[in-house]
C-alpha cells in the first residue's frame, strides 16, 4: 500500500501497456500526451513554462522535485526574467518525490502551483524505470491520472502528438513589442512559442523585439523594417509548419540578419531543403555537450527537442556544420556559407543552464551591426 501526503493515488500508463501507480499531486485530472524526460536537477519552473513542452508529459530524473517552491513572476518591458511564459506548459508532471519549498522568495509550492493552473501531477513511482523504457523503446505516448483512474487508455490516446500543430496554443495572437533600451533598432522574432529567456537574449544586445504570430505573412513581417530576424523554438513536429516553411523562404530572400533557435533551426534545414527527422527519445537537458567546428572549443548546453538534424547528410545546401553533439553526431548549429545566417540546435540563453553559449546573442548582434 502506498501512502501518499495527498490523500490521493496516481498513475503513469506508457502505450506499450506499463502502468505505474503512485500518489497524485496537483490537479485532479487525466490528461495524455507524448512522455519525455529531463536529466536537470534546477530549473523546474523554467521547464514547466517552456512552449516547447506542449503537449507532453514531463518526467523528471532527479529525485527530488520543489525544494525551492515557485517565485512570483518578475518582467521586465513584458520579458518574464524567471518564466519562460506565463502559464505551465506541460500535459502533466512526474517526479520520483514531490517536496515541500524551503527558499526566501518561494510565493507557493510545487504542487499548489500545478493545482491552480490545472495540471496533474504524479509523483512515488520509480522515474528511472520510465526513462529507461523510454530510452530503450523510444518516444511513445502516455496517460497520466491524479486522483482518478484511468478506465479506458485507448479514448485518451487517439490523438497523436507527431500529427499535431500545437503553434496555435502557444504563439501570440498579435503582435507583441519589448521596447530595447539601446538604439539598435527592430528584430522580429516569428514566434510559434518562443522562451521569454531567448527574448530577453535578444533585448539584452540593446534590440527592440518585436514577436509576431508565426503564421505572419512575409509582408507583415517585413512592415516592422527589421534589421534582423529570429525563428525561435516551439512546439511539436517541424514537418507540419509548411506555411512557416513557405514564409522562411521567402524572408531569405531580403538576405537579412537571421538567427534559428530549436525549432529555427529545424524550420530553417527544411526551407533550404535539408531533412529534419524524429530522434529516438530527444535530447532534454542542460548539461548536453557541442562542439564549435570553427574553433574546436567544447561547451556544455541546454537542450529541449525531440527532432534533429541528425547528419552532415541532412544538411541543407550552401549550409555548414558549425556544432555538432560529440555523443551521438547531431547537427547542433549550422551558418551560410555566403548569407547572413546562423542557427542553433541548442538554447544559447541557457534558463536553466550553463552561460557557456550567451556569446552567440552578441554574434548575431554583430552582424546585424555589420549590415547596417
Amino acid at each position: 500500500m502506498i501512502y501518499c501526503k495527498s490523500d490521493y493515488l496516481g498513475y503513469v500508463y506508457l502505450e506499450d501497456g506499463t502502468l505505474l501507480q503512485g500518489c497524485g499531486f496537483g490537479a485532479k485530472g487525466i490528461r495524455a500526451g507524448e512522455v519525455v524526460f529531463s536529466t536537470a536537477m534546477n530549473g523546474y519552473p523554467e521547464s514547466l513554462t517552456d512552449p516547447s513542452y506542449r503537449g507532453q508529459i514531463l518526467v523528471l530524473t532527479h529525485p527530488l522535485i520543489g525544494n525551492y517552491g515557485v517565485p512570483r513572476k518578475q518582467a521586465v518591458e513584458g520579458i518574464y526574467q524567471n518564466f519562460e511564459s506565463d502559464s505551465i506548459q506541460v500535459e502533466g508532471l512526474v517526479v520520483t518525490e514531490v517536496t515541500e519549498p524551503y527558499k526566501w522568495n518561494s510565493e507557493r509550492s510545487l504542487s499548489k502551483w500545478l493545482s491552480d493552473e490545472e495540471i496533474p501531477g504524479v509523483s512515488d513511482v520509480d522515474t528511472r524505470a520510465i526513462v529507461k523504457r523510454v530510452r530503450t523503446e523510444g518516444s511513445m505516448m502516455g496517460i497520466i491520472a491524479s486522483g482518478m483512474e484511468i478506465d479506458d487508455p485507448k479514448k485518451y490516446l487517439q490523438k497523436r502528438y507527431d500529427e499535431t500543430d500545437f503553434s496555435p496554443l502557444t504563439s501570440p495572437k498579435t503582435p507583441v513589442v519589448h521596447k530595447g533600451r539601446g538604439d539598435k533598432g527592430i528584430v522580429v522574432m516569428i514566434d510559434c512559442g518562443t522562451k521569454h529567456g531567448i527574448i530577453k537574449g535578444l533585448y539584452d544586445q540593446g534590440f527592440t523585439v518585436v514577436r509576431v504570430p508565426c503564421w505572419f505573412s512575409p509582408k507583415e513581417i517585413m512592415d516592422y523594417n527589421p534589421k534582423g530576424i529570429i525563428f525561435g523554438n516551439g512546439p511539436g513536429n517541424p514537418n507540419l509548419y509548411v506555411n512557416q516553411v513557405k514564409n522562411f523562404r521567402e524572408i531569405l530572400e531580403y538576405k537579412l540578419p537571421t538567427m534559428g533557435i530549436c525549432l529555427g533551426h529545424q524550420l530553417l534545414t527544411i526551407a533550404l531543403g535539408g531533412k529534419v527527422r524524429k530522434m529516438k527519445f530527444g535530447h532534454r537537458a542542460i548539461n548536453k555537450a557541442v562542439v564549435d567546428l570553427t574553433t574546436g572549443e567544447g561547451y556544455i548546453t541546454t537542450h529541449n527537442h525531440g527532432y534533429a538534424v541528425l547528419s552532415k547528410d541532412d544538411v541543407p545546401k550552401g549550409m555548414k556544420v558549425w556544432f555538432y553533439n560529440p555523443d551521438d553526431g547531431t547537427v547542433e548549429g549550422m551558418y551560410h556559407e555566403k548569407l547572413p545566417i546562423i542557427t542553433t540546435q541548442f538554447h544559447p540563453e541557457a534558463r536553466p543552464g550553463p552561460w557557456d553559449v550567451t556569446w552567440v546573442f552578441k554574434k548575431f548582434a554583430k552582424m546585424v551591426e555589420s549590415n547596417g
